[in-house]
């Protein structure tokens, strides 16, 4: 309202000495409003007043009524009872604004809530509205004008709008309504902003006035946000225009108290207070009031406190429990915002919500309900944002002694579920935690008709999983809540409810209870697919047990083999989780662990004879855990695992498609092994691989797989890195070359590679690889080729893989091959004794006693001795590892032994003039 508003024919003077006594003062009110002259004085006597006031020595008075609807009764008013209010002394319990208590971060704010009641309660139904369309008559008069004259057109302007300058806009779908919402929120504001002050509390009261149709009741709780938006952007606009106007000549301070405000900003601030009491209709009344609900500090210390009281008292004259109870969640909002330590209004806000609730069950509410088409549970539901919102006001920091009356007043209405079930989300966790078993009995009473129980033991689920209820009562509370969640039908239903009470179980049990509701859940959720509609649930699931599994192993023992896509996808997500969790600063300990707990996961996993698919999870685990080397490998083993699986299953029936996937096996092996950055890792699993390959027939598989661990050989560092310690890799590297060797034995020689191209390549290999100074590894692996070449020159080999033709078939003993074998026998045997020659020279005696040692015993198992030139050689060796008396007596002693032994069969009696020549010599 313009602030010239209402100052003439007012003594201003007498007010200003009034409010700076706080005593009450007469006012007379019949020179400018339009309702009947009222005279409100104090039956004392007046101690005095300021030059040029006036007062009345009338000995009436009038004090605030509670009841609205019987103050009408007395022949009072709005105006009169809030003239009364305005000038009340400060009561002494009051607390100034700058001591009142604020809300903490731990209260859920107004504005988290608004998307989910917007989103929640819609509407397909057909709406109307009402829109100002009177003229403008709120424009600012001219200079000229008189201010009497300004005051009878603002007064004219008003009526107006009571008096039914509107037009109603109807058939409007509910995103039009929200449209036509924010277009008055919006000429609000421009209103405002171009000094139309009238015409803003005209679109406030119009606005207003919507919040007493029912007319599509299930939108309700939507238009209350919409409407309330506005009406907290209007309050906003009123409460900062009488702050600015204290500006002058200091601004106030943020705990100021109403001896700080200037008279100009207590005059408009009255103004506004004057014309909203003539609104002649309660609902939006009651509304623009709450809205400016914060500006009564400008007035008095104690207005706010007692405009509460009056407000909760006018809610009991609105008919409508629906109308009343978002009328209370609108006043208990404001409340808290502007003045959270007044429990009081809270409080009788809430146990009068309770003593008219059975209102709901009333006629009128029936046929309405009946009318509209709308069933009770549709209904109840629609109370739920207003009752929660008022409940959590109330429950706020109160003491538990509150929760106690509250449960006690809950039982004389007959346990209403939806009652029960906000007072269970709105107290202290720990309060409800310590009273779950009477809970429980007050919800077995409770009617399920309205409000199924299964919701009610999901809202107690909640409290018991922030807060622990006495240990004694634990299992029988599980079982309870359990009873209830596994007889529910829906799937969404009953996996809204289990989700909550997984946690529960979790915090206070073993994994066999863990387990066994675990279980139930897989039970219900596989029926016809119905965890395709609930993975969200799932997943919480899954995370809500894991903060209390700090060892994984039991978790995931907890389950066998399986192939349940739900458990799968879960779990899944949960070693995806962990595996995204490593970085560039994750310890190596804490990557094998994580290693380990996924690489129990994927052996978990099993699609039975289903090996497709069972590799097509192995490629999506490839991708899924990249950055952990170990379940790399894992999963390599995995694949080849699969493939002689499946050789297995087939029984020796090489089909196609058999052999097709053995390919697609050893594709997948081929692709990841690259991806490996231990070397060694990759040399083993090459030659794994090509041993798996071999095994089902995949000879070109084979071949690739082994030249790409001779090609690999080069790259193999002299040193490796071993639980954080350098040492030599020259024993894990002619451990490989051994495993290499023997596999040779049976790999067919490529048609197009020419004789023996792969022992030649590996050979090949280790004579132009680098290897440590001083160090005999070379030798030992030519010493280790002998055993080999001597296997491929004989008529059977000692051991062929069934379906594959080795060496020995494909040559079939033929004379060209086997002069191939001595003659590079010959070549490996010459390499060795020129290095024996040269450790004699160097003075390396130790290690040419060992490698003479060696050597000799390759040509005692796999020479033939019958050859004078090869017997020769072999006791030359003996005599030379003897020579320095390095050689181990005992190994000498029981090798002598054994050729004699051997010398007395038939065949092998040329060892016996062999032995004759072998010496034993002790160091001199």
């Amino acid at each position: 309202l313009p602030d010239s508003f209402t100052k003439n024919g007012r003594n201003h003077q007498g007010q200003k000495d009034a409010m700076c006594r706080l005593e009450v003062s007469a006012v007379d009110f019949s020179d400018y409003h339009p309702l009947k002259a009222i005279t409100v004085t104090d039956s004392k006597a007046r101690r005095g007043g300021r030059k040029g006031s006036t007062s009345s020595s009338s000995s009436s008075s009038s004090s605030v009524a509670l009841d609205p609807l019987s103050s009408m009764l007395d022949g009072t008013d709005p105006l009169s009872l809030f003239a009364a209010a305005s000038e009340t002394p400060t009561l002494p319990h009051s607390i100034s604004a700058g001591k009142e208590e604020e809300v903490g971060s731990d209260f859920e704010p107004w504005s988290s809530k608004r998307g989910e009641i917007l989103s929640r309660f819609t509407t397909t139904e057909k709406l109307s509205i009402n829109l100002f369309m009177g003229s403008d008559k709120s424009k600012a008069s001219s200079p000229s004008s008189a201010v009497s004259e300004k005051v009878r057109t603002r007064l004219e302007e008003l009526d107006d709008l009571e008096e039914g300058s509107q037009r109603e806009l109807l058939n409007l779908s509910q995103q039009d309504y929200v449209n036509r919402i924010e277009e008055l929120n919006q000429s609000l504001k421009e209103a405002w902003g171009s000094d139309q002050k009238v015409k803003a509390l005209k679109i406030v009261i119009q606005c207003s006035k919507l919040l007493s149709d029912t007319s599509v009741i299930q939108f309700y709780p939507s238009k209350f946000v919409l409407i309330t938006d506005i009406l907290d952007t209007f309050g906003g606009l009123v409460y900062d225009r009488i702050w600015s106007m204290c500006a002058d000549p200091h601004p106030l301070p943020e705990s100021f108290s109403a001896d700080d405000v200037n008279d100009t900003a207590k005059e408009t601030c009255l103004n506004w207070f004057f014309k909203i009491a003539s609104i002649r209709e309660l609902v939006p009344r009651l509304y623009v009031e709450a809205a400016l609900l914060k500006c009564n500090r400008f007035l008095t210390n104690s207005g706010i406190q007692e405009t509460l009281q009056r407000l909760t008292a006018m809610i009991r004259g609105i008919g409508d429990p629906l109308v009343a109870v978002y009328a209370r969640a609108y006043l208990c909002r404001v409340g808290m915002e502007v003045a959270p330590h007044l429990k009081d209004s809270l409080n009788k806000n809430f146990f009068d919500l309770l003593a008219s609730f059975r209102q709901i069950h009333g006629e009128s509410v029936q046929n309405q309900l009946s009318q509209q088409r709308v069933e009770i549970p549709i209904y109840l539901t629609l109370y739920s944002p207003a009752i929660h919102w008022i409940l959590q006001c109330v429950a706020y920091r109160a003491p538990e002694v509150l929760l106690t009356e509250t449960m006690d007043r809950c039982k004389k209405l007959g346990n209403n579920a939806l009652l029960l079930n906000s007072v269970m989300w709105a107290f202290r966790a720990e309060f409800v935690a310590m009273r779950a078993t009477d809970f429980i009995g007050m919800i077995k009473d409770c009617d399920e008709a309205g409000f199924p129980k299964h919701l009610l033991f999901a809202s107690l689920g909640r409290s018991l999983s922030c807060a622990d209820p006495p240990e004694s009562e634990r299992l029988s509370i599980l079982n309870e809540a359990w009873k209830v969640a596994t007889k529910v039908r829906s799937p969404r239903d009953y996996i809204n409810c289990a989700e909550i009470w997984v946690e529960f179980t979790c915090r206070h049990f073993t994994k066999r209870e863990v387990n066994t509701v675990l279980a139930d859940i897989i039970k219900h959720m596989t029926p016809d697919r119905a965890f395709e509609d609930a993975y969200p649930q799932l997943q919480s699931v899954i995370k809500k047990i894991l903060p209390h599994f700090h060892d994984f192993s039991v978790l995931f023992s907890m389950q066998e083999a399986t192939r349940d896509p739900v458990i799968l996808n879960a779990l899944l997500h949960i070693c995806k989780t962990m595996h995204d969790s490593v970085n560039a600063l994750t310890l190596d300990d804490e990557k094998r662990s994580l290693s380990l707990l996924i690489n129990g996961f994927i052996r978990m996993v099993s699609f039975g004879r289903d090996f497709e698919q069972q590799l097509s999870f192995c490629v999506e685990a490839r991708a899924t855990f990249c950055n952990l080397e170990p379940v790399i490998i894992h999963l390599i083993h995995t694949v080849n695992q699969l493939a002689m699986e499946t050789r297995c299953v087939m029984k020796g029936n090489h089909s196609r498609k058999t052999a097709s996937f053995v390919r697609a096996c050893a594709a997948y092996s081929f692709i990841t092994i690259p991806s490996l950055t231990s070397i060694f890792s990759r040399l083993n699993l090459y030659l794994l691989s090509g041993q798996v390959a071999l095994a089902n027939q995949c000879l070109s598989q084979a071949d690739a797989f082994l030249k790409a661990a001779v090609s690999l050989l080069p790259e193999v560092p002299r040193t490796i890195s071993i639980e954080g310690k350098q040492r030599s890799s020259e024993p894990f590297l002619l451990d490989f070359i051994n495993n290499f060797l023997s596999t040779l034995l049976v790999v067919p020689d490529h048609p197009e590679q020419g004789v023996l191209y792969l022992v030649r390549g590996l050979l090949n290999m280790v004579q132009d690889y680098t290897w440590e100074d001083n160090s005999d590894a070379k030798i030992r692996v030519y010493i280790s080729a002998l055993p080999l070449l001597a296997a491929m020159s004989q008529e059977s080999y000692l051991y062929t893989i069934p379906k594959v033709d080795s060496n020995e078939t494909l040559y079939g003993g033929d004379p060209k091959f086997i002069a191939e074998i001595n003659k590079l026998c010959e070549t490996l045997i010459a390499q060795v004794l020129d290095h024996l020659k040269g450790l004699g020279r160097d003075e390396g005696v130790r290690r040419q006693s060992s490698l003479a040692f060696s050597l000799f015993g390759c040509l005692l198992a796999h020479g033939d001795l019958r050859n004078n030139k090869l017997n020769q050689l072999a006791v030359n060796l003996w005599n030379l590892s003897h020579k320095h008396g390095f050689c181990d007596t005992r190994t000498s002693v029981r090798t002598l032994e054994y050729i004699k032994h051997q010398a007395q069969q038939a065949d092998l009696s040329h060892l016996s003039d062999m032995t004759a020549r072998l010496s034993l010599q002790s160091r001199a």
